[in-house]
């Protein structure tokens, strides 16, 4: 871990004093706010804001745990993935046989796409979404059905309903959604779901569900409980911080398991397993990334309202707002201020997703939004 100067220590505690207010976060995880920092802030290296990470990851005992891990590298992985697939199974209530272990939640994305895409399925998706899912599926020569959003950006249920039809294989929902953070409200979600799964696979990727701050706001795993044609995503790569140690996993009724697991290549290895089962355990960290998230987006959004500039409230780690220039000329800007963040997602293409960072990130980022807005 980083040494942090006096200087340095002075600026975290002052960014650290909301967090005393986050719910189940204890007095030891908000004194141990040093110990959850990344690396000390590089004036030189960019500000990753592009990709949705969490800066902060992976904890101090994860970290630990995964050095312990290496002891038992020399083994195959099985034995350790069976118990993660058990610990999973118990979090979400269902047995492991419900459960697909993934190297993120991209792998089992493919896993569906490549399951359901071949031989010329139809998908239906909202668009723009995280559409790696229906690449892979349009490589298997599936035709995908793209639904424009509607005009609060958020998924147009009622015409992506009308596309399902008879040779509909797979009915794609991503919430909440990704580039856009929006999200369906409850029961909407609920009756969506259990209606289209009569006539196709419906897949909830799942991926921002931590961020969700709605009290009772319900998984769709409660629908593969009662044996829907329901699949759920879902990923250690944000909450938990592990983006670079890929664990991901699939929630779905174990004859759709099954189907999926032919289709999966990569699965964990055992440092990822031994990463993944601490993290699960780990409240305080969870919580203090809450937290963070929060912080983060709060600065954003009022820097954006000072500014002048249209976002749409998020459910997620991340802020869509309007920046009045193309994205890709944004994008070249930004990178001369060593800020990155998202990619264009037509047909927004003036539109920008901003990641959240630590706060220097956020401030970095804010200095050279307002230099070139």
């Amino acid at each position: 871990m980083h040494t942090l100067n006096r200087r340095h220590w002075l600026r975290l505690v002052g960014l650290a004093g909301a967090a005393t207010a986050a719910p189940g976060l204890s007095t030891a995880a908000v004194s141990n706010v040093p110990a959850y920092l990344p690396r000390l802030f590089d004036s030189d290296t960019p500000a990753r804001l592009g990709l949705n990470e969490n800066p902060y990851g992976p904890s101090p005992k994860v970290r630990e745990a995964m050095v312990r891990a290496f002891d038992d590298a020399c083994r195959y992985p099985s034995a350790y993935t069976k118990e993660i697939a058990q610990i999973i199974a118990r979090k979400e209530g269902v047995t492991p046989e419900h459960i697909v272990l993934t190297a993120g939640s991209s792998e089992g994305l493919k896993a569906a796409g490549l399951a359901f895409g071949m031989h010329g399925g139809e998908i239906v998706s909202p668009d723009p979404t995280f559409h790696i899912l229906m690449n892979y599926a349009e490589q298997m020569g599936a035709h995908i059905h793209r639904v424009p959003l509607n005009k609060d950006m958020g998924h147009d249920l009622e015409a992506m309903e009308k596309r399902v039809h008879s040779n509909t294989r797979l009915v794609f929902v991503c919430n909440p959604n990704n580039p856009t953070g929006t999200l369906i409200p409850a029961q909407q979600m609920r009756d969506f779901c259990r209606a289209l799964a009569g006539r196709a696979i419906v897949f909830a990727d799942e991926a921002y569900f931590d961020y969700i701050t709605e009290p009772g706001y319900p998984s769709m795993v409660e629908l593969v409980k009662q044996d829907y044609n329901v699949i759920v995503s879902r990923t250690l790569s944000k909450i938990y911080g592990l983006a670079g140690v890929r664990v991901g996993y699939l929630v779905a009724r174990p004859d759709i398991a099954l189907r999926l697991s032919g289709y999966c290549m990569a699965g964990l290895s055992v440092l990822a397993a031994s990463a993944a089962k601490t993290a699960l355990q780990d409240n305080d960290f969870y919580q203090f990334s809450l937290q963070r998230n929060a912080e983060a987006k709060a600065y954003t959004c009022a820097l954006l309202d000072s500014l002048g500039l249209r976002y749409v409230p998020s459910h997620a780690n991340f802020v869509f707002f309007e920046s009045g220039k193309d994205v890709n000329q944004l994008n070249a800007a930004m990178m001369q201020e060593n800020v990155q963040v998202g990619r264009a997602f037509p047909p927004y293409n003036r539109w920008c997703r901003v990641s959240t960072g630590t706060m220097p990130e956020m401030e970095r980022f804010g200095k050279a939004l307002k230099k070139l807005v």
